[in-house]
């Protein structure tokens, strides 16, 4: 930044995702949900660096320059080259959080969408309106304004309108970040169970979003950040029910719907150019002690000197996604597909 000044947007983020999976990523506003999205397609800015690894399986395809053994892309060092041309739109589709910012002003929904399809799929132009039409139809946009520019649309509709554009390649891997944005509830709906109709094709996704209803709708897996890191990775089905998110910020933002205690958390995200050494929620945290002076290291899931509650059972004991069937990621081990980002 100016001056030298250097901003951790995000630190020591660690996950895998699978086909088939879909990871619900939450947390308050500005604690790197975004960036790290747009880490992951090298669309950061130029004064932003990167450092670790994000490798994408690009089995089924040209892997191109850039990948590794086994077809595999470092997206992180990636060449601009090979991520416009084998990975956005085609390993990686977006479903951007500012949609409008994203859709070409002086060109119609309809001329972007069967751009798109020619591009990504290959279809002739006599054949890319009808396609362009289902895609618009998988994210609930109505037909009869795809004739309509950029500026005639609502906030609900350019949401959409980014969903279809998003959908139209089909990509092994998915990022949506606050698809949700500006709609209804029924529309909501509707486009998470199509995101999840997506998923369990095989494909992954990494929906991003602060709407934990539409998170326990879709969601296999849920990663919480907080001041840029991952405190808590958990299966869905024990997150959202029993026995529950075991960092006391995870615990807190399900505490605050009002469908549940509707209490909220006591003040406000530090920020992230003048994080403390330790715990960054220490300050809001009733269960902080003088160990939350220093940096809690990930165990069980969780990054927290006092979790709430056990770690998960060992393996081979009872777990919840026994109880309820089967994860994305386990449906795809048992179908022999594997990919992995980090």
């Amino acid at each position: 930044m100016r001056g030298g000044r250097r901003i951790a947007a995000v630190s020591d983020a660690a996950f895998d995702l699978a086909p088939g999976e879909c990871l619900a990523l939450v947390g308050e506003s500005g604690c790197g949900k975004s960036v790290l999205a747009a880490a992951l397609l090298g669309l950061l800015p130029g004064n932003a660096r990167t450092a670790g690894s994000a490798r994408l399986n690009a089995a089924g395809g040209a892997a191109g320059p850039d990948a590794g053994d086994g077809g595999t892309i470092e997206l992180l060092t990636a060449s601009e080259q090979e991520l416009a041309r084998t990975v956005r739109g085609r390993r990686i589709g977006l479903v951007p959080q500012s949609p409008a910012a994203h859709l070409t002003p002086v060109r119609t929904v309809r001329a972007q969408l069967e751009e798109t399809v020619r591009e990504l799929t290959g279809v002739r132009r006599s054949g890319a309106r009808a396609d362009a039409e289902r895609a618009a139809d998988r994210a609930a946009f109505p037909l009869d304004h795809l004739d309509r520019y950029p500026h005639q649309l609502s906030g609900g509709l350019a949401q959409r309108a980014a969903t279809a554009l998003a959908l139209v390649g089909d990509a092994p891997l998915l990022l949506a970040d606050e698809p949700t944005t500006g709609l209804d509830r029924d529309l909501v709906e509707r486009t998470v169970d199509e995101l999840r109709r997506h998923t369990d094709d095989g494909r992954a996704l990494l929906m991003i979003t602060h709407d934990l209803a539409a998170a326990e709708r879709i969601a296999d897996r849920v990663a919480v950040m907080y001041a840029g890191r991952i405190v808590e990775l958990a299966d869905a089905p024990a997150f959202f029910g029993t026995p529950g998110p075991r960092h006391p910020y995870a615990r807190g933002l399900l505490d605050a719907l009002p469908e549940r205690a509707f209490r909220p958390i006591p003040g406000m995200p530090p920020e992230l150019g003048a994080l403390p050494d330790g715990c960054a929620f220490a300050a809001r945290c009733d269960r902080a002690t003088a160990a939350c002076e220093a940096l809690p290291v990930p165990a069980d899931g969780v990054a927290c000197h006092h979790p709430v509650g056990p770690p998960p059972a060992a393996p081979g004991g009872p777990t919840p996604a026994e109880a309820t069937g089967p994860t994305g990621a386990q449906r795809s081990e048992e179908d022999g597909r594997r990919a992995r980002t980090a």
